[in-house]
């Protein structure tokens, strides 16, 4: 069995595939989609974790401070301690995509 080909959508052709499903304007579903990303990025950006049913969530991991090393230069740097955007995906679409 081979495995599958992996490829990429951009978000101009994820647009452009709402708008042949729907019926709607290009222009209103780019919109929308936008704002859509707007308010997720606002909303963690505020702390807050973003649930989809169905689909996933979009969650803040904290990563705690840490000492890594600079191996060019042989010194110790201290990063933060500070949050990650990070994307969980559901049960139910995770094992679709399995």
């Amino acid at each position: 069995m081979q495995p599958k080909t992996l490829s990429t959508m951009t978000k101009a052709e994820l647009v452009k595939a709402i708008a042949a499903q729907t019926g709607a304007e290009a222009v209103t579903v780019s919109a929308v989609v936008e704002q859509m990303m707007e308010e997720i990025r606002r909303s963690m950006i505020g702390g807050e974790n973003v649930y989809l049913r169905g689909f996933g969530s979009f969650i803040l991991k904290h990563r705690a401070q840490k000492v890594a090393r600079n191996i060019a230069k042989n010194t110790s740097v201290t990063i933060p301690a500070h949050n990650v955007p990070a994307f969980k995906p559901s049960k139910e679409f995770l094992g679709k995509v399995k």
